[in-house]
């Protein structure tokens, strides 16, 4: 930590952290999505495909985020629900130019959206296949409740820079978005590797985080 974050925190001044879930599938952008947010001098190179999940953080002008990047791999978005517990908002991404797999993705916002929880049920998670995850041993994580949780939504509408993709209307709509009466949403469309429409959807976010907290 340094002298400055020190002053801060003894000033009382340091920015309010969040936890945030990046969702949507495989190839879809999240995680260049999450490295463009960063500073540039933090950002990486090369970006490979989440293995699992992995933790980032970067900072909008009131709020510290630390963002779950979770993989949208099919094998691996079962890991998801065991960390609903820790989100106070989602980011959701959907690659814009892939009509094909734009059912898959609906299906799996269902599934996000009407995930009931079970306050009772444990879960032992025990993950050693690779470094990328931490391993849990003797230890319980509950199953949190999101489908009565007013959480806000922001959706990326991605890779709008290439041929096929179609618009965020257009996307809003193959995802029936208008039917979320109980959750703040909101759609942008990004290109995440110039990072357009980036800074819009952090804005509403962080506006939409900060009106629970007050």
């Amino acid at each position: 930590m340094g002298l400055l974050d020190r002053l801060s925190g003894l000033l009382g001044l340091r920015k309010k952290e969040v936890h945030v879930l990046c969702l949507g599938l495989d190839n879809s952008g999240k995680t260049t999505i999450i490295n463009k947010l960063k500073p540039s001098n933090a950002q990486s190179q090369d970006i490979v495909p989440t293995i699992g999940f992995s933790i980032e953080k970067f900072k909008s002008s009131s709020l510290s985020f630390t963002v779950f990047d979770m993989s949208g791999q099919g094998r691996y978005r079962n890991l998801w629900e065991h960390y609903y517990k820790e989100g106070q908002a989602i980011i959701f991404v959907i690659d814009s130019s892939d009509r094909l797999r734009m059912v898959v993705a609906k299906e799996e916002l269902d599934t996000l959206l009407n995930h009931p929880g079970d306050r009772s049920k444990k879960i032992l998670l025990r993950f050693m296949s690779t470094s990328v995850l931490p391993v849990f041993s003797s230890k319980s994580f509950m199953v949190s409740d999101i489908k009565h949780r007013r959480i806000p939504i922001l959706f990326f509408a991605n890779k709008m820079d290439l041929r096929d993709a179609v618009t965020s209307v257009k996307v809003s709509q193959l995802l029936c978005l208008e039917n979320i009466k109980d959750k703040p949403w909101h759609i942008c469309a990004s290109d995440a590797i110039k990072g357009e429409g980036l800074q819009e959807g952090v804005d509403w976010l962080q506006d939409q985080i900060q009106a629970v907290k007050t």
